[in-house]
């Protein structure tokens, strides 16, 4: 994989004493991630990556501190999400590196945290997630799963989501068409998961294929 021109987002720096800023990822990040979220075979130039800090509040209305790792070209416009999201009190529980939870997908999402890179392939197909480029964000996993059926079998991620597939319940932290994550994520051009028709991923944001493929080739 080659990058494929400069991109347009996450290249500058924003100031964190208010509490949200973005850096590129240094030593003491990459001893955080490497061997992680940062695998020895990630075919992702680590300089495309930037690290945010961000404010959150979640269903107490608590303000709490978070931090993600994303692709550079859609940093800019991920902090600017949760900035507005935050001062909406739009509530969401967690906000922690993968790294966290060993980089484990499964134990990250049964926490009902939210995050953005990590080196890793859609189950059951050998391809590279678009988390594996740092180009897709996922909120509030736990209650707005992921589901598919493959081969006659049922995924459910986080396996815990199972009881909020049914989204005609009333429950926290549900996303749901419409709604203020769903806006502020589309409009900055992202597909949302809840959307698709062949499964459901309830949880997930993503930057397009065809927006991908102008910035790389894989």
């Amino acid at each position: 994989m080659s990058a494929e021109g400069t991109g347009t987002h996450g290249s500058s720096f924003r100031d964190e004493t208010g509490g949200f800023g973005i850096r590129e990822i240094d030593g003491g990040i990459y001893e955080r991630i490497r061997g992680r979220s940062y695998k020895a075979e990630c075919t992702l130039p680590l300089r495309d990556l930037r690290y945010l800090r961000l404010l959150h509040r979640d269903l107490s209305g608590r303000t709490l501190k978070g931090e993600m790792i994303c692709n550079r070209r859609i940093a800019e416009d991920v902090l600017e999400i949760f900035e507005k999201l935050y001062e909406a009190g739009y509530p969401i529980e967690h906000v922690r590196l993968v790294d966290d939870y060993g980089a484990d997908d499964e134990a990250s999402m049964e926490d009902n945290n939210s995050s953005s890179f990590n080196f890793r392939e859609i189950v059951r197909t050998g391809e590279v997630s678009k988390h594996g480029l740092g180009l897709a964000v996922d909120i509030n996993p736990l209650y707005n799963p992921y589901w598919k059926i493959v081969d006659g079998d049922e995924i459910i991620l986080p396996s815990a989501g199972r009881p909020y597939l049914d989204r005609g319940a009333s429950f926290p932290y549900k996303i749901e068409r419409g709604d203020l994550c769903v806006r502020l994520f589309t409009k900055k051009g992202f597909f949302w998961g809840g959307d698709w028709t062949n499964r459901k991923d309830y949880q997930h944001f993503e930057i397009p294929p065809e927006q991908i493929r102008k910035w790389y080739r894989y």
